[in-house]
């Protein structure tokens, strides 16, 4: 998994080749997994880095490279690569055509990447770069940590009215955004005061996507003294989310857990293969319809970089 542009060593959050960074239970807790699911890897993949897929009504959104005229990766002059936001078309088979950058005002950093977006995709929350230096207690010096963005889609404008939240401070970082359902509700993961690992899971209230609430930390029974990034929440309220925590299958792993369920001992399940693998799984999405969906891992047979999978009868 690689890093985002945080411009330093830290970020392993934005983009997931942090392995060199970072970065059990059976199922339970009223979650199953279907021993019949099959996992595809997708044909757009390639050396590039692919991931971080959501579904927003007849559109796919996926974060990626940006890359010159000849398909290279475009280097910030830390030598960073810098990411950006793509969106297509998927067809019935999960495989996404017609995939194009989706533009931007030059607003800060050029890094866009690992999105959510509300259902009716008029909003989007991304994660990006502040534009000044905050202070980075991991490297003991400053950095351009991450932080959250919002904007609006306007038709015949596209993607415009960015604006970064204002919980997000310049010596933290934030990203990750999830939406929960109805909207109400935005997850990410920062490494504020009070994070046990290298970055933890948060939530705060959101309304009218003008206005959000105080920033709360996840329960400690999901949060662990290692590292939390990729939450998502499904159509029956289920996060999701990745971790390098002990007991898991690979280096890192997709775990769920049950908003819903009133057990006090519920714990985060892993879950089964070939979901998770020996290798990095990460940035799980599930489709409303609750057994088909996009994962993004580093596994074996892969193409070389962070690469995007579809899954089904999950």
């Amino acid at each position: 998994m690689k890093k985002q542009n945080n411009i330093e060593e830290n970020n392993m959050i934005l983009n997931p080749k942090f392995t060199t960074l970072l970065f059990l239970l059976t199922l339970t807790f009223g979650f199953s997994q279907s021993k019949d699911v099959e996992v595809k890897k997708l044909e757009i993949n390639n050396k590039l880095d692919h991931f971080a897929a959501r579904v927003v009504k007849d559109k796919i959104y996926f974060s990626s490279n940006l890359v010159t005229k000849r398909g290279r990766p475009i280097l910030d002059k830390y030598a960073q690569q810098l990411f950006g936001i793509y969106e297509g078309v998927a067809d019935e088979d999960g495989e996404i055509k017609d995939a194009k950058l989706i533009t931007r005002p030059e607003v800060g950093m050029s890094n866009m990447s690992v999105a959510t977006y509300s259902k009716d995709g008029k909003f989007m929350y991304f994660t990006s770069n502040h534009t000044i230096k905050g202070e980075n207690k991991l490297q003991d010096k400053n950095t351009f940590n991450l932080l959250i963005q919002r904007a609006e889609y306007v038709e015949g404008k596209g993607w415009t009215n960015f604006t970064t939240l204002p919980f997000c401070e310049p010596d933290f970082n934030f990203a990750h955004p999830a939406l929960s359902p109805d909207g109400l509700t935005l997850y990410f993961i920062a490494d504020i005061k009070g994070t046990k690992g290298k970055s933890d899971l948060y939530k705060v209230s959101v309304s009218n996507h003008e206005t959000y609430g105080e920033v709360t930390k996840l329960d400690e029974t999901i949060n662990s003294s290692r590292t939390e990034i990729f939450p998502f929440i499904s159509s029956d309220n289920k996060l999701y989310f990745s971790s390098n925590r002990r007991g898991g299958k690979g280096g890192i792993d997709i775990y769920s857990y049950d908003l819903e369920s009133s057990d006090a001992e519920q714990k985060p399940v892993s879950l089964d293969k070939p979901i998770n693998s020996i290798g990095d799984d990460f940035s799980f999405f599930l489709n409303d319809d609750l057994t088909t969906g996009y994962l993004s891992s580093r596994r074996l047979r892969g193409e070389g970089g962070d690469d995007l999978y579809y899954f089904s009868k999950f």
